[in-house]
């Protein structure tokens, strides 16, 4: 048997054609590679207690993002499957994953502007105010404005107005007005210097206060800008546009540290909107704001209209960026509650507290039914949602009645017009809203902060629909939460304050400061319910609902880790929750503690 020997033969090279397909083969296996782990999530936050808020109010234990948007949401095994060799683990080892909270009522521009000479005190006393005006006057030149802003009575130990005599005392050679809301208190100078005497207070006694024994101003004035001309602090005027920018952003990076995702600037200015356009277009605004630019109700209503057309042509109107947009407009129905010039169904009865010497005495309504109208009817057909401060219910009832009148020609619930404030309601109007879809907007930290004053003022019955929540929520409104903050960098430093889990406590317990008992606690919220109030009801009110307030898939992944459960821990704890981080369109922008 012959045995033939092998021989090696090199392969044979492959021709063109083979290459070509061999190339082929490789990129479709190459795309395809991408295309999977394209599909794997950026992502991934696991063992949590991640709550929804969908309409089931689903609690999920894991939660995947691609993109900045939400891809999927279950438990950690049904999402595993999104991780891949790129993905982004956090292990959240049992903390509250709530979405991004949102402040249905700040007003930044000015707040964030408020401390920018000196830092100001806080004033709990007339004695506070007093010394605080002293130092004023040893820097502010003679003869030159002392400001006093926004510090409520109803916070004040004597819970009344300084007198003219006091504020004389503390400041003889400054003019000098006390101001709080649309009210205020003016020394002699400051009169003086606006023509206001006894002669023009019997020309204006809607506006001037005066003793009833001598017919001289006592320094009170009611809607005070009607009849006074303060100056501003010169420091104000002589900052520069990058220093109010940075002072800005100074104040929404510390809501971000607060969990507040979005906010509507209630009463937005030429020079605001101007200034959150610079921010977006510098990539320096990380938070959602929408806003109800400020209208003048007053004058020929041409001219009004020319106004809002000029509105609705602004582009973030015709089409709103996802962190900046404009719903509508604001106006003042009515004065204000902390100030003893709300609009009521019922007068207000003699008080030392408000200084209010007519037993007849309503309050004052800014705008009469027939201009609410008007003015209601204009914003509805161009889609502008309105709203109009209304404390007193009177002023609530006489902007429910517009609504409705408005809505037997044009559906008024489509531009998610709202009520701003309404303290205080009747059932009529919550029925009223809830039948017109119309949105509320209300502020649970007044009801701690001052509810012990509108006690010794009203008594309790009066206030049985004093930030009437439950009623709200059982008539299946829209109501969400905000703050009215007006002044001061700081969570709970600032007028008002922009705390949102003080906000949810309040509105879960009905407590008030320096008082015995909850304020008619049968108005309180579910915890579910001062989750939704603060989160899916107030993107609501932004026109956002379909992008965020809840963790949904395919919704912006706006979402904060919160060091306590707000559904099973004490009603004191919700008060005392600290945010861990905050996330908006799946970046973090706010960390206090390493959590991965």
């Amino acid at each position: 048997m012959t045995m033939q020997t092998m021989t090696c033969f090199p392969p044979a090279r492959p021709d063109a054609k083979t290459l070509i397909m061999r190339f082929i083969a490789t990129t479709i296996l190459l795309l395809a590679s991408t295309v999977a782990f394209a599909q794997d999530a950026d992502l991934v936050l696991r063992g949590g207690k991640i709550v929804t808020v969908d309409a089931d109010f689903q609690i999920v234990d894991a939660m995947a993002i691609r993109s900045g948007r939400i891809v999927d949401v279950g438990t950690e095994a049904e999402i595993g499957s999104n991780i891949g060799p790129e993905t982004r683990v956090v292990d959240l080892d049992g903390k509250m994953v709530l979405p991004g909270l949102i402040d249905s009522h700040v007003h930044p521009s000015s707040a964030s502007m408020f401390e920018a000479d000196h830092e100001i005190p806080p004033m709990d006393s007339i004695a506070d105010v007093l010394e605080y005006i002293r130092r004023r006057a040893e820097v502010v030149p003679k003869g030159e404005w002392i400001n006093v802003s926004q510090v409520f009575i109803t916070r004040l130990s004597e819970q009344r107005y300084p007198t003219r005599s006091e504020l004389d005392s503390a400041a003889p050679e400054h003019p000098v007005l006390f101001r709080t809301g649309p009210d205020g208190s003016a020394n002699s100078l400051g009169l003086t210097e606006n023509g206001i005497d006894k002669a023009f207070a019997a020309k204006h006694p809607n506006h001037v206060m005066v003793d009833p024994a001598t017919g001289e101003p006592t320094g009170l004035l009611r809607q005070s800008s009607a009849v006074f001309k303060s100056k501003p602090a010169p420091s104000t005027k002589n900052l520069t546009e990058s220093e109010r920018d940075d002072r800005l952003v100074m104040l929404l990076e510390d809501y971000g540290r607060w969990g507040i995702t979005g906010i509507i600037d209630r009463n937005c200015s030429d020079s605001a909107r101007s200034q959150y356009g610079r921010l977006l277009k510098s990539n320096r605004l990380q938070i959602r704001v929408r806003l109800s630019r400020s209208l003048n109700p007053r004058g020929d209503l041409t001219e009004i209209e020319q106004k809002l057309d000029a509105i609705v042509s602004d582009p973030y109107f015709v089409k709103p960026d996802p962190r900046l947009g404009v719903i509508g407009v604001k106006v003042f129905e009515d004065g204000g509650m902390l100030t003893g010039s709300a609009f009521f169904n019922q007068p207000w009865g003699i008080s030392t507290i408000y200084g209010i010497e007519d037993p007849r005495y309503r309050g004052m309504q800014y705008i009469d039914a027939h201009r609410i109208e008007a003015l209601v009817r204009a914003c509805v057909k161009r889609d502008l949602a309105f709203t109009a401060h209304c404390q007193g219910d009177a002023a609530v009832d006489t902007l429910v009645g517009a609504y409705e009148k408005v809505n037997q020609e044009i559906p008024v619930g489509p531009t998610r017009s709202t009520l701003t404030h309404s303290s205080f309601m009747t059932p009529k109007a919550i029925a009223g809203v809830a039948k017109l879809g119309i949105g509320v907007d209300l502020q649970p930290a007044w009801l701690y902060l001052d509810a012990r004053t509108l006690v010794a003022q009203f008594g309790e019955e009066r206030l049985k629909y004093f930030i009437p929540l439950r009623s709200l929520f059982d008539a299946g409104v829209m109501a969400g939460g905000g703050s009215d903050h007006m002044q001061k960098i700081g969570s709970l430093r600032s007028v008002n304050p922009y705390n949102p889990f003080l906000g949810m406590w309040v509105a879960a317990t009905r407590t008030a400061n320096l008082h015995d008992q909850p304020i008619h606690p049968e108005q309180a919220l579910t915890r579910e319910e001062m989750i939704r109030f603060y989160t899916i009801n107030n993107a609501w009110l932004m026109r956002n609902e379909t992008e965020t307030g809840s963790l949904e898939v395919g919704k912006r992944a706006d979402f904060i880790v919160i060091d306590t459960d707000l559904l099973t821990c004490s009603d004191d704890q919700i008060r005392e929750t600290k945010v861990d981080s905050t996330w908006l369109d799946g970046e973090k922008i706010f960390q206090q503690h390493s959590i991965d």
